[in-house]
């Protein structure tokens, strides 16, 4: 069968139409390589609770704000944000947006307010998101070499000592 995508494939009594975009775990991959997708669904469900955390902001405290906040940006910013490595700028600067609104509203100030930065490492201790998938990957890759990982990804992450030193001669030099 031909759908409006390409063919179709029948199973039983379903068929299954070709699609652009797909959600996988909470991952949206499309045809386009860059995931745009996922990072404008992820972003634009962020600042919708981003909001609807605005309206409950007078009726809690700054500790529990802070650690509501908190909860829901590694829950949705941070996962699954390794596979934003080595995306270009324009695509982690919509989630580094969405950090920082998040970040205004723990800290109550208004969108113009100058020292966001300041703020987001010596007040709230968070990583810009660059700095976020970076240091996701490095956990990974350190899970990964003490064998404490899943074998589909430790199978893949060999320590440096154990390729051939005839290129590397940092090796041998500890």
């Amino acid at each position: 069968m031909l759908g409006n995508n390409g063919p179709s494939l029948k199973l039983g009594q379903d068929t299954v139409a070709p699609s652009n975009h797909v959600r996988v775990l909470g991952v949206t991959f499309s045809s386009d390589p860059s995931l745009d997708d996922h990072v404008a669904h992820v972003s634009a469900t962020c600042f919708y609770w981003i909001r609807q955390f605005r309206r409950v902001r007078r009726s809690l405290d700054d500790d529990a704000m802070k650690t509501l906040v908190h909860a829901f940006i590694t829950s949705r910013v941070d996962y699954c944000n390794a596979v934003l490595a080595g995306s270009p700028k324009s695509t982690t600067d919509t989630l580094q947006r969405v950090l920082n609104a998040a970040a205004r509203l723990v800290t109550n100030t208004d969108k113009y307010d100058r020292g966001l930065s300041s703020l987001f490492h010596d007040h709230l201790h968070w990583l810009n998101v660059p700095g976020r998938i970076e240091y996701k990957l490095a956990v990974m890759n350190r899970r990964c070499l003490e064998d404490k990982a899943p074998t589909y990804l430790s199978d893949y992450c060999i320590p440096v000592i154990a390729v051939s030193s005839r290129h590397l001669h940092s090796v041998n030099q500890h």
